[in-house]
This record gives C-alpha cells, sequence and structure tokens, in this order.
C-alpha cells in the first residue's frame, strides 16, 4: 500500500500523478474501516481526501506552511498523512487520537479546533504574529472552512479583517451544501430576494417559454438554464464578496479532482 510509505507530510510530494489516485482510495478505506468501529466523522473526512493530499503536495507543511481546518471534523485523512497512520486505530477511544486537531497531539496540529468558525481568524492571527517576531516571509497560512461555518459572525470577521489589513492567507471554501441545517442570514437571503422577485421571475418564464419553443432542443436547453440559475448563487456572487473583502477570488473547483487542485 502506498499510505504504509506516508510517514510525514514530505512522503507526499514524493508520489506520482497516479499513486495520488490510488492513495485517494487506500485513505477512504482506512477511514471507513476505523469508523465503522469506533465512530465518528465519516462523511466530512471523506469529502475532503483529495484535497488534503493536494494541500501537502502543493504546499511545505513538514518546514513552514500551517494549515488551520475550521471545526477539524474532517481532519482524518490529515491525521493519517501526518505520521499518525500507526495510531488510528485508536481514533476517540480512551487514550487514543483525538477526532479533531489537537496541538498536543502532532506538530502538524497548529489550532486547536472543535468549534466553527474559528479558522480565519486563527489564521490571521497567525499572520500578524509572524511579523511581530520579524518572521514575517515564513510559510504560507491556509485556513480550510465549510459553507456554513463561514456564515459564523466570527468567520465573516476574519474575512474582513483580513482583508483589510491585507494579510497573505489563503482561504478554502470547501462548498459541499451539508451543512447539518439549512444556511440562514442577510446573504442567503438577499439572494433568494433576487431570483424570487417579480422582475426576475417575468424574466425567467419569458426566457423558458422562448427556449422551449426552440424545435428538437428546446426542452434540454430550458433544462440546462434552470441549471445554470441554480448554480448562480455558488458561482457568481460568493467571487464578487470575497473580492470585496479583499480577497482574490479562484474557483469553484472541482474538490476531487487532484490534478485540477494542484493546477490552481
Amino acid at each position: 500500500m502506498i499510505l504504509d510509505k506516508i510517514k510525514s507530510p514530505n512522503d507526499v510530494k514524493t508520489l506520482k500523478p497516479e499513486e495520488l489516485e490510488i492513495l485517494a482510495g487506500e485513505l477512504r478505506e482506512e477511514i471507513i474501516t476505523t469508523c465503522s468501529k469506533n465512530g465518528g466523522h465519516i462523511a466530512s473526512s471523506l469529502g475532503v481526501t483529495e484535497l488534503t493530499i493536494a494541500i501537502l503536495k502543493s504546499f511545505d507543511i513538514e518546514n513552514s506552511d500551517k494549515i488551520i481546518w475550521d471545526v477539524g471534523h474532517q481532519s482524518y485523512p490529515y491525521k493519517l498523512l501526518t505520521g499518525r497512520r500507526e495510531k488510528f486505530s485508536t481514533l476517540r477511544k480512551l487514550g487514543g487520537i483525538s477526532g479533531f486537531p489537537s496541538i498536543n497531539e502532532s506538530r502538524y496540529d497548529y489550532f486547536g479546533t472543535g468549534h466553527a468558525g474559528t479558522s480565519i481568524s486563527a489564521a490571521l492571527g497567525m499572520s500578524v504574529a509572524k511579523d511581530l517576531t520579524g518572521r514575517g516571509s515564513q510559510g504560507r497560512i491556509i485556513a480550510v472552512i465549510g459553507d456554513a461555518a463561514i456564515s459564523n459572525g466570527l468567520a465573516l470577521e476574519g474575512l474582513n479583517n483580513a482583508g483589510s489589513l491585507k494579510r497573505d492567507i489563503i482561504v478554502i471554501l470547501n462548498d459541499n451544501e451539508m451543512s447539518i441545517s439549512k444556511n440562514v442570514g442577510a446573504i442567503s437571503n438577499y439572494l433568494n430576494k433576487i431570483m424570487s422577485g417579480d422582475f426576475y421571475q417575468g424574466l425567467r418564464k419569458e426566457a423558458e417559454k422562448l427556449l422551449k419553443s426552440i424545435p428538437l432542443f428546446g426542452n434540454q436547453m430550458a433544462k440546462l438554464v434552470s441549471k445554470f440559475e441554480e448554480s448562480f448563487k455558488n458561482l457568481i456572487v460568493p467571487g464578487i464578496l470575497f473580492e470585496e473583502l479583499g480577497f482574490t477570488y479562484i474557483g469553484p473547483i472541482d474538490g476531487h479532482n487532484i490534478p485540477y487542485l494542484l493546477e490552481n
């Protein structure tokens, strides 16, 4: 198994592209096997398997770069790739490894998490601390946060302050639409208001009527436009929002496509 050879983040860097795909499958198998016995946050960790591999392949976690997992329940692949594979069977057991990142467990866990919305502010704090200690040019700081957690007030405050201070941090938004309950708030309400307004609805009906009148391909085109409409909120508006907050927005990116992740 390729996973048997991974003792530190640097070992991931030595793998060939085809080996990375195999590694992703082995990670999932290991996580499923352990969680079926011990319990745990299985889905969130399976969802970031390729992303975790891409991060360790792209950044120097071994020496200078730091990654912070918001909430931390999605950190199982990261634990397996940062020297904790042999202890992974003890996950969530008494005396075993934690189900969340823990600074007392590994030098690769840079921030103890468990609560939603803290990663961006923590990354900002670390970025400022680097300058205060004279190590401003050393390493990148990456925060990985979900689409539910980013609506947390602390996360939005972190985005606002990081953009205002022009800090060099990377925020990866894992937009998998898998929050426990429906996202709420002003941003969500604003988007829903736009898409349910009289003008928009009238325009939508006329466009749908026009498309369906096209022989042979009309219905297919109408369905395609409908899918685009559903994607609008996740594609256009988030980019505008983050750009206005001072970030350079790249995306969306397929989080399960390792070559594409490495390229971007």
